[in-house]
């Protein structure tokens, strides 16, 4: 019997790959060990068990920071030794064979406490510009899969995003109808849905709900998943069908003729790997990784990149609207974007864990 253990987290974007490989070693492996390591505030904590699978949590150990140096650097000599510690035990007890790690506070102790007891660790990297974590994993282990091409780490073979099961295997022209009559939407005008990832954005929630009456006077039918950060004023109008959320968004993407979408890494891998076209409006706070992810399928011509702070009412009405009426334009964007989406990226990730393993 192997023993598994997945460290990381904190978003969708890297919760969702880690429970898309534990998936596939369950389904290839009913008697396999399977323990996940993630922190009690991320994603993971609710994902995770209710996914079926162990969860043990740890403090979040973050990388000291330039801004405010003296006391994360404190935090961090603090909480390194102990994460270490913790997860090296919990290596022993449950006698790891290999540990698979996908970026976030966890990752980085999980792979020193890999290092520290002899094991091969795994590392799949989500966005085109790493994190701190895997960038100093990835010095110490040949193992590194990377969801796009030309990221930056050493030992970087490109494999897509591990994908869920609904996702990878969706067949949308089959799904369709199914899909508009689950959310409420007629069968025969096409959709555009509209998403702001898994804690929404205000700014694209704004725009589209102030433009709704223009997408549906345009001849579209809008889905829009709104997520946290609600607009003031939610459109009541036929053909607007507003959610907090989406537990289906493999039928929200079944419905899409195209989407509008913050360009989070697994948003960038299901949309391209689907085909489907979209508008990309990167998050505009952080490390800038958002645009990065979206620039390969941007540039094959299979999506658009437009500014949070250029994503208005008038950029739908002079940019968005048109290209929704343009059917040719729409089918190209979707080629371009399926010949640049990858659907098996957890059987190439299940293929470097098991060279991982067989290293050992």
């Amino acid at each position: 019997m192997t023993s598994y253990l997945l460290a990381g987290g904190g978003t969708a974007g890297h919760v969702n790959p880690m429970l898309a490989m534990a998936d596939a070693i369950r389904e290839r492996e009913p008697g396999a060990q399977i323990v996940c390591v993630g922190t009690a505030e991320g994603l993971e904590a609710t994902l995770v068990p209710a996914r079926g699978y162990e969860l043990v949590t740890i403090p979040r150990i973050p990388f000291p920071r330039l801004r405010g140096l003296v006391g994360s650097s404190k935090r961090f000599l603090q909480g390194w030794p102990k994460a270490v510690t913790r997860i090296t035990d919990l290596i022993h007890d449950r006698n790891v064979d290999v540990v698979i790690g996908v970026g976030g506070y966890t990752a980085a102790p999980a792979y020193a406490a890999a290092r520290k007891s002899g094991i091969p660790y795994v590392i799949h990297e989500a966005n085109a510009k790493p994190g701190l974590a895997n960038k100093w994993g990835a010095r110490h282990t040949r193992f590194v899969g990377v969801t796009f091409a030309g990221t930056p780490l050493p030992h970087a073979v490109t494999v897509g995003t591990p994908l869920r099961k609904e996702i990878e295997t969706l067949d949308i022209p089959t799904m369709r109808a199914q899909a508009r009559k689950h959310f409420g939407l007629e069968l025969n005008r096409p959709v555009l849905v509209v998403t702001s990832g898994s804690q929404g954005a205000r700014s694209i929630n704004t725009t589209i709900a102030s433009s709704a009456k223009d997408i549906v006077a345009a001849g579209y039918q809008v889905l829009h998943i709104l997520g946290q950060n609600k607009p003031d004023v939610i459109p009541e109008l036929t053909g607007y069908v507003a959610l907090d959320y989406c537990d289906r968004m493999d039928l929200a993407l079944a419905a899409a003729n195209a989407v509008v979408s913050r360009a989070g890494s697994a948003t960038v891998s299901e949309l391209s790997a689907l085909g489907i076209p979209a508008v990309y409006v990167p998050y505009p706070v952080g490390n800038g990784e958002q645009k990065f992810n979206a620039a390969g399928v941007v540039n094959a011509g299979g999506g658009v990149m437009v500014t949070d702070a250029h994503f208005t009412p008038e950029w739908v009405r002079t940019t968005l609207i048109p290209l929704l009426r343009d059917e040719a334009a729409l089918e190209n964007m979707a080629t371009a974007a399926a010949k640049v989406g990858m659907r098996d990226g957890t059987a190439r990730m299940m293929n470097l864990i098991d060279a991982a393993l067989s290293s050992a």
